[in-house]
């Protein structure tokens, strides 16, 4: 195993965990994570207030892996992220929507970039309609797919 993998695993235990701070150093200073909900976040602390507005909403998120992959410095992680949505969302909007009481299981896929040991790019994927879907945000139609 080397280097970038042992990072994402880490992060991934400190998710988990609700660890903040091994979280948080998992990722250099000026870290750069891509999301499909926020769009470009730079830097640390804008990156780990990502994972926690998702702790807030989903307080027993978890990750499942379906497979994890390593080529050099980089490190992807394929699974679900899984949980109860039983706090309140964050929108990007700066609005929150109450807490559904619903069970999420979406598609993810993480892509890391590790260098001296730290995050320095973080690709972040999910299905936002799966996601939108399991909390009976989408019209029915829409919800089917």
């Amino acid at each position: 195993m080397g280097q970038a993998r042992e990072v994402m695993d880490r992060l991934t235990t400190a998710m988990t965990a609700k660890d903040k701070e091994t979280l948080a150093n998992c990722y250099s200073a000026d870290a750069v994570a891509f999301t499909p909900d926020e769009g470009e976040l730079t830097g640390r602390d804008a990156i780990t207030k990502y994972f926690f507005k998702f702790w807030e909403a989903i307080p027993d998120v978890r990750y499942e892996y379906t497979d994890k992959h390593e080529a050099g410095e980089v490190a992807i992680d394929e699974g679900f992220v899984a949980g109860t949505n039983t706090g309140p969302l964050s929108l990007p909007t700066g609005e929150s929507l109450p807490a559904s009481g619903k069970e999420l299981r979406v598609r993810s896929c993480d892509v890391a970039r590790v260098e001296g040991g730290e995050i320095t790019s973080h690709h972040f994927y999910f299905d936002q309609l799966e996601f939108l879907g399991q909390l009976g945000l989408l019209p029915e139609s829409l919800s089917k797919h």
